[in-house]
C-alpha cells in the first residue's frame, strides 16, 4: 500500500507514478461510494415516501420529485459505470492517457475529472465535431 499522506499529484515529478495511480484511484472509490450511498439513500426515501397524498394536486407533485429524484440516480447510475471503467483503466496501466491519441491527459485535467479518457486537444476536437455536426 502506497502512502498517501500530504500527496499532492501535481508535485509528482513522474507522470501516473505508482502513488499517483493510488492515489486517483482512492478518489474514484470514494466518489464510487458517495453516489452509491445517496442511491441507498434514495431508495430508502422513495419506500418510506411512497404513500399516497390525499390531495391530487400533493399526490402529482409528489410524483414530480420521484421523477426527479430516479432522473438524478440514473445519471449517477451512468457515472458509476465511468468510474468503474476508469478504475480499469488503472488496473490495466491506461489510466491518465487519452484514448484518441495516447498523449497524456494531465494531472490537473484528472484532479477536475478523474473518469476524463480525453486530452484536451482530443475532448475540443469532439466538441467542436460535434458542433458542427449538430449544424
Amino acid at each position: 500500500m502506497v502512502d498517501l499522506t500530504n500527496y499532492d499529484p501535481v508535485k509528482d515529478k513522474e507522470y501516473m507514478s505508482e502513488q499517483m495511480l493510488e492515489y486517483f484511484r482512492e478518489q474514484l472509490l470514494t466518489w464510487r461510494q458517495q453516489l452509491k450511498d445517496e442511491a441507498a439513500a434514495t431508495i430508502q426515501e422513495l419506500k418510506v415516501n411512497s404513500e399516497f397524498a390525499a390531495d391530487p394536486s400533493d399526490q402529482a407533485s409528489l410524483e414530480y420529485g420521484q421523477a426527479v429524484e430516479l432522473r438524478t440516480r440514473d445519471r449517477e447510475r451512468k457515472l458509476i459505470t465511468k468510474i468503474d471503467e476508469a478504475i480499469d483503466r488503472i488496473d490495466d496501466n491506461d489510466f491518465g492517457y487519452c484514448i484518441e491519441t495516447d498523449e497524456p491527459i494531465g494531472v490537473k485535467r484528472l484532479m477536475a475529472r478523474p473518469i476524463a479518457t480525453l486530452c484536451i486537444e482530443a475532448k475540443e476536437a469532439q466538441e467542436k465535431e460535434e458542433k458542427d455536426y449538430a449544424k
